[in-house]
């Protein structure tokens, strides 16, 4: 079976994510997939706007469970290591397809509509932070995770973490931390909240209903939403993540952290303890550039970068040597989840081995990315 369902329905395009054994998690020939349906759509009076979901691990028992669950957990981390293992070429043109995905979503013309039931991580905010409605729920699990595998948080997500109010982008990028749907409206990373329970009727009341226009979608989905209001954000120590995550280093942060004896400020630090300080650095520098930079350009610079964490010749390193293939190796393919980072320290990370992951490859009119924007 496809691992992505396209349809039209009434006088809306239907995408369904339909790897749920692997969570969603994003491949090539998806990524292919979800760029071709967009593209014959842009232009198609037929077709008023898009909606985007992910298939349950359960949906297609006798039960007749509702065709939602997880919406994508990211991109396919054993897929990067195979391919960087055996030396194949397939990684370069997947984040190069990928970014260039996000992209179309960001500046689609037609109401993109992403329902973000269950867990929503990286590639899988790629998919959906560009969207026109961002649809949460209950069962929401929001995160930008790359700093646990060794990467930084892309598919944009230096724009749209950076767009966060104060600098709770730069503590969600580099701790990583989990959202509920509610704290996801709260931050500003979703529009609003539906119950689980009343996706089915929603996704096929888009189908059904004899819509005039575009606008009228959208706003036709935004009256079925629960109110909005500051939901979870309020309960966080707002102030303390402005003054200790605006800091200007990782290293000052972790120790403002260590020196809090609160429980919020103890947990923070011990987390950040656990990653790669390298790509914590990386991170961060990542998430203030992209603050003033246009998603094109930002999207650029992420390209940039992944090739350096896949390939850092800056480091003196192969990419079997690589933080990213560490943590991947960790987390994903040995299970061990005790990573060898280099440094292992913080303060061992020099500004030289930061400011390596920002130059780019490419001359500007070779860039993969150049006709962006």
């Amino acid at each position: 079976m496809s691992e992505v369902i396209v349809e039209v329905i009434g006088r809306v395009g239907f995408i369904t994510l339909n790897r749920p054994r692997a969570l969603n998690a994003l491949s090539l020939p998806m990524v292919r997939s979800l760029s071709a349906a967009l593209l014959a759509w842009r232009y198609d009076p037929q077709v008023l706007a898009v909606a985007i979901r992910g298939m349950g691990k359960d949906a297609n028992k006798p039960s007749g469970s509702a065709p939602f669950g997880a919406f994508c957990a990211g991109g396919d981390l054993r897929f990067f290591h195979q391919t960087i293992s055996a030396g194949g070429p397939e990684l370069e043109d997947f984040f190069t397809e990928e970014y260039q995905l996000n992209y179309l979503i960001h500046t689609y013309p037609k109401p993109y509509i992403a329902f973000m039931d269950g867990i929503v991580m990286g590639g899988g905010m790629g998919i959906s932070q560009g969207a026109s409605l961002r649809i949460v729920t209950e069962q929401t699990k929001m995160a930008m995770p790359e700093t646990r595998v060794g990467l930084f948080p892309d598919v944009g997500g230096g724009y749209f973490l950076s767009r966060c109010a104060g600098r709770m982008g730069e503590y969600l990028g580099l701790t990583g931390r989990m959202l509920s749907g509610a704290e996801a409206v709260g931050v500003g990373l979703a529009e609003g909240m539906a119950q689980a329970e009343r996706l089915p009727a929603l996704w096929a009341a888009l189908g059904e209903t004899a819509f005039g226009s575009s606008v009228e979608v959208q706003q036709w989905l935004i009256g079925q939403l629960a109110p909005r209001q500051t939901m979870g954000a309020s309960a966080w120590p707002l102030a303390q993540i402005d003054a200790v995550f605006g800091l200007p280093t990782v290293g000052e942060i972790i120790q403002a952290l260590e020196a809090d004896t609160s429980d919020w400020a103890q947990a923070s630090a011990k987390s950040l303890r656990e990653l790669s300080p390298l790509m914590l650095a990386v991170s961060l520098a990542q998430i203030r550039r992209a603050r003033s930079m246009r998603l094109a350009d930002e999207l650029r610079m992420e390209r940039d970068m992944v090739r350096h964490c896949f390939n850092p010749v800056h480091l003196g390193r192969s990419g079997l040597k690589s933080e990213t293939m560490e943590g991947i190796r960790a987390l994903a393919v040995d299970k061990d989840h005790h990573p060898q980072w280099s440094p292992s320290l913080i303060e061992d990370v020099t500004l030289e081995m930061v400011e390596g992951f920002f130059v780019s490859p490419w001359p500007a009119q070779a860039h993969p990315l150049r006709d962006l924007g």
